[in-house]
């Protein structure tokens, strides 16, 4: 059985993740170093954690990868009793590590959990299950679509305690998606769509400092000293880096100028660095990604496997969206990371989770794509 399913896992997509990861190992390095120097004596410091955290990661990638997935059907009222406890646990205090006006985080040792990360996780997987089951009545919403709703609006009215907008819309999105697949009715899509963005739109406005986060971009050369800093600097970067860049280790951005140049605006010192170029090949990477999780899904038969992975795939290049477009000011800032690239151990650790889940589903195909 688990000769069968080695010889029929997508090796393809194995050798990209593991490619890519190495990249963003790099990347933090070159990143992080002036940073890990001035604030811990030590210009590896960041790289050894995110190693560390990766390491981690390629642990939990291998029994992902080998779990038969209707065991995560089976676990996914459990994972979202975990999911809510953890939320809960993050907003108190004593437990919670608050960190720029956000209490986001768990502490255990010397590392931050940021329990959202798992979250984002384990609803894909509840929503793949209890939609996969609901399919012989899937046009009641009041019976089909309303109950694992209402689990998804605490979920999210939990994570905007924290708070945490960005990571609230993505599980938000990635989870419509789950539903836009499973064959709903395009109205009940239409009504979930209308309340999302209502939803958005009123969370945005009720608090000053997540509205101005979110309308900075628009404006962003009318505050440079203030709410428009990060990104005038990213846009130094991207500027600077021309078609090949400055070469690696070459940014100047990194030097203090540029806010979290390895998390969440790293790949600003991608461009800086290695130029259009860089940016090229992670575009390309993004796209190897949809392509081989798309074509995971449709080679699959069961609808729970068909949309786990269509709602981890569409997770991954969502968050890519978002990130990229934060970073060239086309999108709002939301402290999204870039997936497999940015420095953070939770992001980086889920994020390996749900790609061995991805070559795990592979492995049940019809037919092995080439």
């Amino acid at each position: 059985m688990i000769v069968s399913k080695l010889k029929r896992m997508d090796y393809l997509f194995i050798a990209g993740i593991l490619l890519f990861s190495g990249f963003g190992l790099i990347m933090v390095y070159s990143s992080s170093y002036t940073l890990g120097a001035l604030e811990y004596n030590d210009g590896s410091h960041f790289f050894f954690r995110q190693l560390q955290w990766l390491l981690v990661g390629f642990l939990f990638f291998i029994p992902a990868a080998l779990i038969p997935y209707k065991v995560y059907g089976k676990l996914s009222p459990v994972l979202v009793i975990v999911s809510l406890t953890l939320l809960v646990m993050v907003l108190i205090p004593g437990i919670g590590v608050e960190r720029n006006n956000s209490q986001r985080w768990i502490a255990i040792g010397s590392f931050l959990f940021q329990p959202a990360e798992a979250v984002k996780l384990f609803m894909i997987i509840y929503f793949a299950y209890i939609f996969a089951k609901k399919q012989s009545y899937i046009n009641q919403f009041s019976k089909a679509v309303l109950p694992p709703l209402l689990i998804l609006a605490v979920t999210f009215l939990l994570i905007m305690q924290q708070p945490d907008l960005g990571s609230s819309m993505l599980i938000l999105l990635s989870c419509g998606i789950i539903v836009l697949c499973s064959g709903t009715r395009p109205l009940h899509i239409f009504l979930l769509g209308g309340g999302a963005v209502l939803a958005f739109v009123f969370f945005a406005y009720t608090s000053p400092y997540r509205l101005e986060r979110l309308t900075s971009f628009l404006n962003v050369f009318e505050n440079v000293q203030s709410s428009g800093y990060q990104l005038v600097n990213s846009y130094v970067a991207i500027a600077s880096g021309g078609l090949w860049g400055s070469g690696l280790g070459g940014s100047v951005q990194k030097l203090g100028f540029l806010p979290e140049a390895h998390t969440d605006f790293i790949m600003a010192v991608i461009l800086e660095e290695v130029g259009v170029f860089g940016l090229v090949v992670v575009i390309i990477f993004y796209l190897f990604v949809m392509f081989r999780g798309f074509s995971i899904a449709k080679g699959l038969d069961d609808m729970f496997p068909k949309l786990l992975a269509f709602g981890l795939t569409f997770q991954i290049i969502l968050q890519a969206a978002i990130n990229l477009g934060a970073v060239s000011g086309m999108m709002p800032i939301t402290g999204i990371t870039l997936p497999f690239i940015s420095y953070g151990g939770s992001s980086l650790l889920f994020t390996m989770i749900s790609a061995g889940i991805l070559v795990n589903l592979s492995s049940y195909r019809k037919k092995v794509a080439s």
